[in-house]
């Protein structure tokens, strides 16, 4: 078979019509697509017989020369025995003449494709998730797709109507004149056609070979970085500094308030159980429709609203760049699962991928680490953390002061402007080139006191500017590579700034001795407060009981010798918390004197 070669100047597009084919054309399609998924049914049966067949010989001791001999699964194996077996198989032997030879092929062809994977899967020459064995496609969960590459395929002459092998004409939901004047001009040639149920309606899909007339982005030589977001769908910020905002319509969350009244109206219904064979009631169906299309909407909208956004940015810069976002980790955040979802963060970066490619521009992928959001796009110091919770970008460095979205949005134009040239870039000078995993400063470094001592490990005392007094700063050490050059990067045993008033740091060993001493305090502060409880419960209790003797009312209690030991307890239990804090204090004074 000849290997399909695209003409130059010519591009492969799809274009998705939306049909009107009324009840008998709604009959043959679905005919056509239940007979690509009886075709498929039927090879996987056919394929996966051997399969148990071996399996059951060996278990009986039968030799492997003697065993069933394999199926192939090629396309052409499958097309030879199928070809056979629909004249005698009773399964097909009925009906297969009322439908087009290319509804089976698509069956066989989806099959053989589904195989050649689980084999590449299986011997670790496909990338990706583990494959497994094909299985049966069920009618209720089967997607309703047949794939014409041969027969007449055309749009008939006013743009109405379309033209199927052995469905006919079918009249088109939409005038398309324009798609009839490029096919006569010699710009569009159909290679397939493609039908499929979705949302309850009947599509079809022109795969072509079409000529764009698409021209050039409107400013070739400017680049923008689109960091995409939930509060935002995008913030893009292009090369001249200039930043704007495509504000995120969040259409699942306007419509969740309907879908859970239509989903509470279908689990009042009778549904299908595949455990008892039940079938879905007539109510049921009628309700899950009514569900469905609050879906549909929702997909529709958020489809309408992402081809909007990026053939814009695509028609109007020559550069984009995005983030190459770990779509499916983020989505392991509950909190924010839904959002991610609803944002479609993968649907706008394929849209840019063949949008920027018609049209002749660049797209930049930035790498998954690439820290653009903790990096400051004024003098390009990275901060070590940035809590997503914090949504305002400061740097410590150079006093710039933005929202982390713009601030990231700029950092990728830059990235831009530094990879490929193209555009100034907001940021002077070099690129930085440290590594993400250094530990910028904070703040800006103040120079050494004239008075400063030495302490052990290269330690310079400097005064605290919280509390004045004065703390111990690391000074790090280059640490030979293996290769003989230096690098700046700390060794392990290397300690951060410890501060004097308490500070949490990372890497600082007598941590755990100041956790300790922590812990200790504030189990002396509970038993305090444990003893004073007691003590109050004791005293309260005596008191009443002893009201009325007092008054004359009632002998002695016998019972007031419990109520005195409860007292006593409580008593011991409070002096007990005030040594250990007393003691507690006078070793933290120790500590203190000794720093000093």
């Amino acid at each position: 078979m000849k290997k399909f070669q695209q003409r130059p100047g010519f591009q492969l597009v799809a274009h998705k019509l939306a049909l009107d084919p009324g009840a008998e054309g709604s009959r043959r399609l679905m005919s056509h697509t239940g007979a690509a998924r009886a075709a498929y049914n039927w090879a996987v049966g056919w394929v996966t017989a051997t399969w148990w067949q071996r399996g059951a010989e060996q278990s009986y001791g039968i030799g492997e020369d003697r065993l069933t001999p394999w199926r192939d699964f090629s396309l052409y194996a499958l097309r030879k025995a199928f070809n056979e077996a629909k004249h005698t198989d009773p399964r097909f032997s009925s009906w297969w003449e009322e439908n087009s030879k290319e509804a089976y092929n698509t069956g066989l062809a989806n099959a053989s494709a589904a195989f050649t994977n689980y084999a590449k899967s299986k011997s670790g020459k496909r990338k990706g998730r583990k494959m497994g064995i094909p299985r049966f496609k069920t009618l209720r969960r089967a997607r309703r797709t047949c794939r014409f590459t041969t027969g007449v395929i055309r749009i008939e002459a006013g743009g109405r109507h379309i033209t199927l092998p052995r469905l006919g004409t079918i009249r088109l939901h939409e005038h398309r004149p324009d798609l009839v004047a490029l096919v006569e001009a010699g710009e569009l040639r159909i290679l397939s056609a493609t039908v499929r149920l979705e949302h309850e309606r009947w599509f079809v899909s022109l795969q072509v070979e079409q000529r764009l007339q698409a021209g050039p982005a409107r400013r070739p030589d400017t680049a923008v970085g689109i960091d995409l977001g939930v509060r935002a769908l995008a913030v893009y910020a292009d090369s001249d500094g200039t930043t704007a905002e495509e504000p995120n319509p969040r259409h699942l969350d306007a419509a969740l308030k309907q879908l859970r009244r239509t989903s509470r109206t279908v689990s009042r219904r009778q549904g299908p159980d595949r455990r008892t064979g039940q079938k879905a009631s007539k109510r049921w169906e009628k309700a899950n429709t009514a569900r469905n299309k609050v879906h549909h909407r929702v997909a529709n909208l958020r489809a309408d609203t992402i081809h909007k956004l990026t053939t814009r940015l695509a028609a109007e810069y020559g550069t984009v760049v995005v983030e190459d976002l770990n779509v499916a980790g983020m989505l392991l955040n509950r909190r924010l699962a839904r959002q991610i979802a609803d944002a479609a963060f993968g649907e706008i970066r394929r849209q840019l991928t063949y949008k920027t490619a018609q049209r002749g521009s660049r797209l930049i992928v930035a790498d998954r680490w690439y820290p653009s959001s903790k990096t400051c796009s004024g003098c390009g110091v990275a901060k070590a953390k940035l809590p997503l919770g914090v949504r305002v970008f400061a740097c410590d460095h150079c006093g710039l002061v933005l929202d982390r979205d713009d601030n990231a949005a700029l950092n990728l134009a830059a990235l831009a402007a530094r990879n490929t040239g193209t555009g100034s870039g907001r940021r002077p000078g070099p690129p930085p080139t440290r590594s993400r995993s250094l530990v910028e400063p904070t703040r800006r470094p103040a120079p050494p006191a004239p008075a400063a001592r030495r302490g052990r490990g290269g330690q310079v005392a400097q005064p605290c500017r919280t509390s004045g007094r004065q703390k111990r700063e690391t000074v790090l050490k280059p640490k030979p590579s293996s290769s003989g050059d230096e690098t700046d990067l700390p060794g392990r045993n290397a300690r951060n700034t410890e501060s004097c008033c308490g500070s949490r740091q990372r890497n600082y060993p007598g941590r755990v001795r100041d956790k300790t001493q922590a812990n200790s305090a504030a189990a002396g502060d509970r038993l305090i407060r444990a003893g004073a409880i007691v003590f109050f419960v004791g005293a309260v209790a005596t008191l009443v009981t002893v009201a009325p003797f007092l008054l004359g009312t009632t002998p002695f209690p016998t019972f007031m010798f419990g109520l005195s030991m409860l007292m006593g307890v409580g008593f011991l239990v409070a002096g007990a918390g005030v040594l250990r804090s007393v003691a507690e204090g006078r070793r933290q004074a120790r500590a203190a004197t000794a720093a000093e």
